[in-house]
């Protein structure tokens, strides 16, 4: 934080990405940080350091897709909804929070599935896409930042969205050939959300990468052209 006051960063920049008041930062720049670092958030953005790209982005993904940011009494917890049946997407998910944060994860078990959660106050710098209310029915924008990280690499940004709310199976199609119906079958990838948004920042990663898609109903994005889904398989493949 005192880094990006050192650097000129404006204070209106700094109270919409810190939630830290006006007031507070220009004390905090008059006087050098004095009485001030047990306050300082301890993020990466806060200090100046750059993201750990792959992990961040995948984690933002399983946040808008399967994630919710709660109050916690002081604190904020950060909880991801992982399918027991996929025991590997949840490891990567905890590496994840891991590379970005050192707090203690903790697990909570129910039927068929574990949430994975952690506590601290940095997920509203993380994602500030947090707002009340469930996320399809508010606004969900990326930051210049966050479109400047996607535009670097989508891929993780697309592998945690479809280990969120997707998945890689096999579709079929029956045609007519010579007088006889023939059956086919091809992979697919498929992602539904409710928000109109959040499929948008799907299908605008899709995009950067030059990967076919189209609409399959109300709440579903299909990747189904056979270039595209080799695209996908790179570096998404069927859960485990």
């Amino acid at each position: 934080m005192l880094a990006r006051l050192a650097a000129g960063e404006s204070l209106r920049s700094l109270e919409r990405t810190t939630g830290i008041s006006r007031p507070t930062l220009r004390r905090w720049r008059t006087t050098g940080g004095a009485y001030a670092n047990k306050h300082i958030c301890q993020c990466h953005l806060c200090r100046a350091e750059p993201l750990p790209l792959v992990s961040y982005l995948y984690l933002l993904g399983q946040y808008l897709g399967d994630g919710c940011i709660d109050r916690m009494g002081r604190s904020w917890v950060l909880r991801i909804a992982t399918c027991d049946a996929y025991p590997d997407i949840r490891a990567e998910t905890v590496s994840a929070i891991r590379d970005l944060v050192e707090n203690r994860i903790h697990f909570v078990q129910n039927q068929g599935c574990t949430t994975v959660g952690c506590i601290t106050r940095q997920w509203l710098h993380y994602f500030p896409q947090h707002g009340p209310g469930r996320k399809h029915e508010r606004l969900i924008e990326l930051t210049d930042w966050q479109r400047e990280l996607v535009a670097a690499d989508p891929r993780p940004l697309i592998r945690g969205l479809i280990h969120s709310d997707g998945y890689r199976g096999m579709n079929w199609t029956e045609r007519n050939v010579g007088g006889t119906t023939k059956r086919y079958t091809y992979p697919r990838y498929q992602f539904s959300n409710e928000s109109t948004d959040i499929k948008r920042i799907f299908t605008d990663a899709l995009d950067h990468l030059g990967i076919a898609w189209r609409v399959m109903n109300r709440k579903t994005i299909s990747v189904a052209r056979h270039e595209a889904v080799a695209a996908l398989d790179e570096f998404v493949g069927p859960k485990s």
